[in-house]
């Protein structure tokens, strides 16, 4: 007898409020009935409905389960959902899947693509010839409108974690996928990811160039890059008005939502599936590949031009990629110091590469 009570008080409730009346728990370590109503707590832990008795109650009282159509199901009407209390402390949470994780960010990419593609199909059949319409795709102005198509990307997720949420508010989904500034002092996770964009500048220029030796002793020929080869879609000899509207854009908009799609949820999903180590690993490896896919269009599959454009990319894609995975972790989740790197590493690189055009590189 002794035995089970032990065994029963070691059960781990994590509800502040009653699930039937509604009323405030008190913290108790050992808490097993609720103080108001008397509901076995531990029964409904183990056994995931009422206890019998409980159930002519509901004939006449009007209970806070009375949300919940079929009482036997109430742990997956929100009995066992994330309190806001614990929307910053989900360790312990398996969240959503892995074929979830995985699967969620390349619909939203697949989706944002299909619809890049019916802009541009709709553009060009109102250009006045192909030359201009190609023109105006490098144009920056117009990277700037069609960049508010990555809005799209957060809004899989944004559906997808309402049904883990007992009160699915924007606000409470955004801080579930580490968008808050709640318990984060905002202006030091906006320094450090300034500083880390720094350090992601430097070292995607390290490994770059490291890339370029290995393959140039490999293959035995000289890889000659335009340094400004990274800006090659923009026209970089647009005026300073557009330049400052690009960078503003990747930083407000580009590193926000593709860090809430790949850090926020499908590496904070990964993680609780597969671990720290493999979470961080899979996501960057998914996150460089989506961003290669030009090459594997542009050039023969397996020729000598195709190994070198796709190894020249990917390792820098790849060293970034982890850099903002370790940061994500380290930050405790938190999404803004990776936002923040991300967003003005990419505007950072567009500024350094519209100089040296200009400069005549």
């Amino acid at each position: 007898m002794n035995d089970n009570n032990s065994d029963s008080n070691n059960i781990k409730l994590e509800w502040t409020f009653c699930p039937f009346c509604g009323e405030k728990l008190p913290i108790l370590k050992q808490l097993r009935f609720c103080t108001s109503c008397g509901l076995d707590l531990v029964y409904l832990k183990e056994h995931k409905k009422l206890p019998p008795e409980y159930y002519k109650k509901l004939i006449n009282k009007k209970p806070i389960i009375q949300q919940y159509p079929y009482p036997d199901q109430m742990l997956m009407y929100g009995i066992d959902k994330i309190s806001d209390e614990d929307i910053l402390n989900t360790k312990d949470k398996k969240l959503w899947s892995t074929l979830t994780s995985i699967g969620i960010p390349i619909a939203s990419i697949f989706i944002m693509n299909i619809m890049a593609a019916g802009i541009m199909i709709f553009y060009l059949l109102f250009s006045p010839s192909i030359e201009e319409f190609m023109n105006n795709l490098t144009n920056p102005y117009f990277i700037v409108i069609t960049s508010f198509a990555e809005l799209i990307l957060i809004f899989l997720p944004f559906i997808v974690v309402k049904k883990y949420l007992r009160n699915p508010s924007t606000k409470n989904r955004f801080a579930l996928m580490g968008f808050t500034t709640k318990g984060v002092n905002y202006w030091k996770e906006i320094i450090i990811g300034i500083i880390f964009s720094i350090i992601g500048v430097l070292l995607v220029f390290l490994v770059s160039a490291f890339m370029e030796i290995v393959l140039e002793l490999i293959y035995g020929i000289e890889i000659i890059r335009d340094i400004t080869s990274a800006g090659a879609e923009i026209d970089l000899s647009s005026d300073l008005l557009s330049l400052v509207l690009l960078m503003i854009t990747m930083v407000l908009i580009v590193g926000t939502t593709e860090e809430i799609l790949f850090r926020g949820f499908m590496q904070k999903g990964l993680v609780r599936r597969l671990g720290v180590k493999w979470g961080i690993i899979i996501t960057a490896i998914i996150f460089t590949f989506i961003h290669l896919i030009t090459i594997f269009l542009v050039y023969p599959i397996f020729s000598l031009s195709f190994v070198v454009a796709f190894f020249i990319s990917f390792v820098p894609y790849i060293a970034i990629s982890l850099l903002l995975g370790m940061l994500y972790h380290w930050r405790k989740e938190n999404i803004i110091a990776v936002m923040v790197t991300h967003g003005l590493y990419n505007a950072l690189t567009i500024l350094i590469v519209f100089i040296l055009y200009n400069m005549g590189f």
